[in-house]
């Protein structure tokens, strides 16, 4: 089965195609990451128009690549949601679309729930090629962390019915953000510093340079569930030790020294980085990494399972890959690549691949979902 993959739920308009939910025939992807880059972060309305423009093109892409005609598509896989809605209505006005103007199946995919199976994907993938490799197995832990999402999940085998067989996953939340997200904790401190956007990418290569202990962020905590998020607090905390600071006016000069140049390379920034914003950074990104890390090893040890999954944008930080091998012994921990950890259609297409085999069908009515719970939340 050809399955149509088309994501646009935040600033990426992305199409793919991939065959039984286990192999990737192509994924094109326009990013929008200079379009938001002057502002520091993204802006909805030119998010939306931005996607009006490129899903055509984007989605030919990805059917040239695949050496298909949207004839040979067995079916259309959308995001529905969480999201922007003005982006996310676009992909879903033109999924809905090419589905009704060729008679083919479509299906509605959350998000996140793309997410957790670009690690499903791309780990069929490898053993395709490699028998020796681990197999990502569910019951599974999963932490989904990005600019817009800090959840975290038990994903385990659908429940046996009847005819269509049975839902193949079923999804708990364990925990999640209750303010920002970790992505987006890492954008306003970049944009707080006059770093650049995203700011999740700057910040891990330029934490390289820093001491992460010469910054003590404490340790964060949390009232009620032991599994939820909150990454306001050490925001809040760079914040007051810019503030007033020779920090603040330091980031002022970089402010308008980046106006002056497009796209500064890592060594340039770097120049215009005291070694107190270094450190600063790199005690800000420790932090962050360690909530993550430690909250997500607390889940799976009470849930007993042997699996981890992390996705998402901030899955491709390379502190946050390190310490998850270095802390979670005992554990096989599974990441996708950083081209299926960001917003792609390959995640979606596989994900509706599933929904589509258990019977699941979308009509004309399948409509955006700024907020879109996954599964149900853990009592």
């Amino acid at each position: 089965m050809l399955v149509l993959g088309i994501e646009s739920s935040c600033d990426e308009t992305a199409a793919a195609v991939v065959a039984d939910g286990e192999r990737i025939c192509s994924s094109a992807v326009a990013s929008q990451i200079l379009m938001h880059e002057k502002y520091g972060g993204v802006v909805p309305e030119l998010a939306s128009r931005e996607h009006l423009r490129a899903i055509e093109p984007v989605v030919e892409q990805a059917l040239g690549q695949a050496h298909v005609t949207m004839h040979d598509v067995d079916a259309i896989a959308v995001t529905e949601g969480p999201g922007l809605v003005g982006s996310l209505l676009v992909g879903l006005v033109y999924g809905k679309a090419l589905a009704l103007a060729l008679d083919k199946p479509l299906v509605g995919v959350n998000h996140l729930e793309g997410h957790i199976h670009a690690v499903m994907l791309e780990n069929k993938m490898d053993r395709a090629a490699d028998k020796s490799l681990a197999e990502a197995r569910v019951p599974a832990v999963t932490l989904v962390v990005s600019g817009g999402h800090t959840t975290l999940f038990l994903v385990a085998p659908g429940a046996p019915g009847s005819n269509p067989p049975y839902p193949p996953f079923a999804y708990t939340q364990l925990g999640h953000s209750r303010d920002d997200a970790a992505g987006e904790a890492f954008d306003k401190v970049a944009r707080l510093l006059a770093l650049g956007y995203p700011g999740g990418p700057i910040i891990d290569k330029l934490s390289r340079f820093g001491n992460a202990n010469a910054v003590d962020f404490g340790h964060i905590r949390m009232k009620g569930n032991p599994l939820d998020f909150s990454f306001s607090g050490v925001k809040t905390a760079v914040l007051y030790r810019v503030r007033g600071t020779e920090l603040a006016a330091e980031a002022e000069e970089r402010r308008a020294w980046r106006k002056t140049v497009e796209r500064p390379s890592l060594d340039e920034l770097r120049a215009h980085c005291s070694q107190a914003t270094l450190d600063l950074v790199s005690g800000f990104q420790h932090a962050v990494v360690q909530d993550l890390v430690e909250r997500t090893l607390a889940a799976a040890e009470e849930a007993r399972v042997d699996n981890i999954f992390v996705s998402g944008g901030v899955a491709c930080n390379s502190l946050l890959r390190q310490r998850f091998v270095e802390w979670c012994r005992g554990f096989q921990v599974f990441f996708p690549s950083p081209s299926l950890s960001t917003d792609n259609a390959a995640m979606i297409a596989a994900a509706g691949y599933y929904k589509l085999i258990a019977g699941e069908r979308a009509g004309i009515s399948l409509a955006p979902h700024a907020s879109f719970p996954l599964g149900v939340k853990r009592a």
